[in-house]
C-alpha cells in the first residue's frame, strides 16, 4: 500500500502497567489509566497496548493497528519484506477476499489503508463512529489472518515491483532514496523501504509467512483510536478480536549507524531538472536536541517566509522547490534541504544553499526569527491535530518511541523552552556545510556515480 512519506512531529507516551487477567480475557481487568483528560491507555495480558483519545465533537473514528516491525529491521538480502508482506494481506484472509477486504469499509463509507515505514507497519481505518466494530473486525483479520498464498504473491510481487518503478520514474522522490543510501551505506536506515527489484524478487511465500508468525505478536502490536469513541468499547473489541494472539518476542534490535558520509554524489539521468538534497545525520528521537532541530530546520527551509524560499525563490528565482526537511528514527535522524532546478542553474542553487547553511551555523537565528518561527511550529501541530486521523498517530507516536507522554500543553512548553542559546548549539552543529551529504541527480550528473 502507500508508503510514508511524511515527518510527524510526535511525542512520547506513559507508562501503564495495566494487564488483563488473561488472553482474550476480562477478568482482572485494572482500571484504565486516564493519561490525560479524554487520552487513556491499557494492556492486554498478551502485551497489546490499547490507547484512544476520545473527542465527542466528531461523529467519526481513526483507528489503526501498528507492528513493531518495518525496514530498519532487515537484512539487505531480505530489503522490501516488511513492505511485501503489508501488501498481502490485502490479498485474502481466513475469512474474507480481496474484494470483500475492499468493499468491507468502502460500503460503509469509511476508508482502510497502510503503509510501511522504517521501523514499524501500520494498518489504519476511519469510519462513522457506528461502524468502529467492522473496523476493527477488518483490521484484526488483516493483521491476524492473512493467506499469503504463493499464487497471490506472484501477482502481488508485480505490483511492488510497478511500485518501485514508480519511484524511478518520479526523481524528487527517488533522489530521498538516494540520498539515504549513501548517508547510510550498508546500514538498514538506509535501505529502500519497498526492497530493490533483485532482493522483491527473490522474496519467496515462506519468508513472508515467516515475518508474519514472528513479528505480529503480541508485545508487537498497538491498537490506537481518536474520534466519537469510549475507551472501555475500544478495550472491549480488542480483547475480543485480538486478546487470543501470543505475546511473542521483541523485535529484533536495529545496528547503532556508523559515521554518515559527507561531501558530493552526483548521479546522472536525463530530465529537464536536477534535484539536489542536502542532509546529515541527527541524532535520533530520544534526543531532547529535537525540538531545538525543529526549530532551526522550520526557520531555515519550512515555509514561504524562510531563509531559504526567500533567498532562492523570492530574490534569485532559482527554483519552484526549495524545503528543508527532517525525520526521527529511534537511534538516529535526518536533516536536510531539498531543491529541484534547471541543471543549467544547479551549481549555483547548490552554492546558495551552501552559504544559507554556512551563515546559519556561524550565526544561529536571529532573535525575532526565533519567536516568529516557534509560534509558527506550535500553529502547525495545532492545526494538525483538528483530524481524528493526526490525532490517532499521536497516539500511537507515543508507545512507538517507548517515552512519556506529553499533553499538547507539554508539548508546547517544550518547544517554547527552547533557547537561543540551545538553537544556535545545534545549528552550528548540524548544519555545518562541511557536515553536508550533498546528491545530485539530474542531466549534469558527472565525476563519482553509484
Amino acid at each position: 500500500m502507500k508508503r510514508s512519506a511524511s515527518v510527524r512531529v510526535t511525542y512520547g507516551r506513559a507508562a501503564a502497567p495495566f494487564f488483563f487477567g488473561g488472553p482474550g480475557s476480562l477478568e482482572g481487568l485494572a482500571p484504565a489509566m486516564a493519561v490525560d483528560g479524554q487520552f487513556f491507555e491499557s494492556r492486554l495480558a498478551n502485551g497489546i497496548l490499547v490507547l484512544t483519545e476520545r473527542i465527542p465533537a466528531v461523529r467519526s473514528v481513526a483507528v489503526g493497528v501498528w507492528v513493531r516491525r518495518g525496514s530498519a529491521h532487515e537484512r539487505m538480502d531480505e530489503m522490501g519484506v516488511s513492505h511485501l508482506l503489508e501488501h498481502m494481506v490485502f490479498k485474502g484472509t481466513a475469512r474474507r477476499s480481496a474484494r470483500d477486504i475492499a468493499l468491507a469499509l468502502e460500503s460503509l463509507g469509511g476508508s482502510l489503508d497502510a503503509y510501511t515505514s522504517r521501523e514499524h507497519t501500520s494498518y489504519q481505518a476511519r469510519v462513522l463512529d457506528e461502524h468502529l466494530p467492522a473496523a476493527l473486525d477488518v483490521l484484526a483479520d488483516l493483521v491476524l489472518a492473512p493467506l499469503l498464498r504463493d499464487e497471490d504473491l506472484e501477482r502481488e510481487r508485480e505490483v511492488v515491483l510497478e511500485e518501485i518503478s514508480t519511484v524511478e520514474d518520479t526523481p524528487d522522490d527517488l533522489v530521498f532514496e538516494l540520498h539515504a543510501a549513501v548517508l547510510w551505506p550498508e546500514h538498514p536506515y538506509g535501505f529502500s523501504i519497498m526492497g530493490t527489484r533483485e532482493s522483491v524478487a527473490a522474496l519467496g511465500a515462506e519468508k513472508l509467512r515467516a515475518l508474519h508468525a514472528g513479528a505480529y505478536r503480541g508485545r508487537n502490536l498497538i491498537v490506537a483510536a481518536a474520534g466519537h469513541v469510549t475507551h472501555e468499547a475500544v478495550v472491549d473489541l480488542v480483547a475480543a478480536l485480538f486478546g487470543a494472539v501470543e505475546l511473542g518476542g521483541a523485535a529484533p534490535a536495529v545496528p547503532a549507524p556508523k559515521p554518515c558520509f559527507s561531501g558530493e554524489r552526483r548521479v546522472p539521468r536525463d530530465g529537464a531538472q536536477t534535484h539536489v538534497v542536502f542532509g546529515t545525520a541527527t541524532p535520533g528521537h530520544p534526543d531532547p536536541r529535537r525540538y531545538a532541530l525543529v526549530l532551526v530546520s522550520a526557520a531555515f527551509g519550512g515555509g514561504m517566509s524562510s531563509r531559504l524560499f526567500q533567498r532562492v525563490r523570492e530574490e534569485l528565482g532559482l527554483a519552484y522547490a526549495v524545503y528543508s526537511f527532517q525525520s526521527f528514527y529511534a537511534l538516529a535522524g535526518v536533516t536536510g534541504v531539498y531543491v529541484g532546478t534547471r541543471p543549467e542553474w544547479a551549481d549555483r542553487a547548490a552554492e546558495v544553499i551552501r552559504a544559507e547553511y554556512a551563515r546559519l551555523a556561524a550565526e544561529g537565528l536571529e532573535t525575532a526569527e526565533f519567536e516568529e518561527t516557534k509560534n509558527q511550529v506550535k500553529g502547525q501541530i495545532m492545526l494538525s491535530l483538528e483530524s481524528t486521523g493526526a490525532r490517532m498517530h499521536r497516539l500511537a507516536g507515543f508507545a512507538l518511541f517507548d517515552e512519556p507522554f506529553l499533553t499538547l500543553d507539554e508539548l508546547l512548553a517544550r518547544i517554547d523552552g527552547v533557547t537561543l542559546e540551545q538553537a544556535a548549539e545545534v545549528a552550528a552543529e548540524f548544519f555545518d556545510p562541511a557536515r553536508q551529504l550533498v546528491l545530485r541527480l539530474g542531466p549534469d550528473g558527472t565525476g563519482d556515480q553509484l
